[in-house]
């Protein structure tokens, strides 16, 4: 649990940081890699791709909700494989750090454009992206396992 507790506080500091230099400093329409990567500063009040425009502390309590939630799974379940661990510090902190910004802006701050991926996005929605795909590999591929081969064992000795 503590590694989960320690991503989510780097990914908060690492948003809130970022977020309070691009604001301070005004940087917009900059092109910090050519072709790639280029800070667009832009305010979202909803969620991905400005969806849901207006209803910021819905997603305040939808934010609140899941971290309780996956906190909670971390504390009742017996997790072995550190991936579980790895995805809910992803998606906890991202969804803070975005959090942080709806109560205390109004709006999330979103500044990262990348050629490949058009959507305008900040350090916390990529965490939030990263720690949902770790959180899919770790259900399809570890959740369950452990039971799984268990079972199979006391019925292969079942039917020896």
């Amino acid at each position: 649990m503590a590694l989960a507790l320690i991503i989510a506080a780097l990914v908060v500091i690492v948003d809130q940081v970022s977020k309070l230099l691009i604001v301070q400093f005004g940087v917009d329409n900059t092109v910090v890699i050519p072709g790639l990567l280029n800070f667009v500063y832009s305010e979202n009040d909803g969620m991905a791709w400005g969806l849901g425009s207006g209803f910021a502390w819905f997603f305040v309590v939808v934010t609140i909700v899941v971290s309780v939630f996956m906190i909670y799974l971390m504390t009742k379940k017996d997790f072995k494989s550190k991936l579980y661990f790895v995805a809910a510090g992803l998606i906890i902190g991202g969804g803070l750090g975005n959090m942080i910004d709806r109560i205390f802006r109004g709006f999330v701050v979103d500044f990262l454009s990348l050629s490949f991926f058009p959507p305008i996005c900040n350090p916390a929605d990529y965490a939030i992206t990263a720690g949902t795909i770790c959180l899919i590999v770790f259900i399809i591929f570890y959740y369950g396992k452990k039971k799984e081969s268990s079972s199979e064992k006391i019925s292969s000795e079942k039917e020896s």
